[in-house]
């Protein structure tokens, strides 16, 4: 084993240190962007249906679900630093049911073009199933619920948490 010089080991520490916050800023600032960016299309989106339409289509109402399930994204991740897959799959299953009105409306006809999307959809909710399943019976980190230390509240787990409890 070589000795190493502590000089050098604290300079490493402070450059991981500095590379970590400057990540993590990082993270956040983009993350704060495309909250903002979001809270602005929905605005004028919102602007656009008030003051050039005058009402609201079914089209229209699903881009507002579409910028919510967004923001929800956004804020979850913000607060616990995980992406909710569920959310990007509920987003996507939003933006065919879009798709597949808005085709329904302008052709008034059936085609093969609606049955994949809707065969699409199904198999987005069958995903999304599958991910609450696999989640529910196979979380990334076993916590008993009446385990001695609960988590701070507001503190996602982590698989250190487990480690120390």
């Amino acid at each position: 084993m070589t000795n190493r010089d502590p000089k050098i080991e604290k300079i490493e520490t402070l450059l991981d240190k500095l590379g970590n916050t400057a990540v993590e800023s990082f993270h956040y600032v983009a993350l704060f962007i495309i909250g903002c960016m979001v809270i602005w299309s929905a605005g004028h989106t919102v602007y656009e249906i008030l003051t050039i339409k005058q009402y609201a289509s079914i089209d229209d109402i699903l881009l507002l679900f579409i910028y919510l399930e967004l923001g929800a994204m956004v804020g979850i991740y913000f607060k616990t630093n995980h992406m909710p897959v569920r959310f990007l799959i509920y987003i996507a299953i939003t933006a065919l049911t879009r798709l597949l009105i808005s085709d329904i409306q302008h052709d008034h006809k059936a085609d093969m073009d609606l049955v994949i999307i809707t065969g699409s959809i199904l198999i987005m909710a069958i995903a999304i199933l599958v991910v609450r399943y696999a989640s529910w019976n196979y979380p990334s980190v076993i916590r008993d619920k009446h385990a001695d230390k609960p988590l701070a509240e507001g503190k996602t787990p982590s698989p250190q948490d487990d480690e120390l409890a």
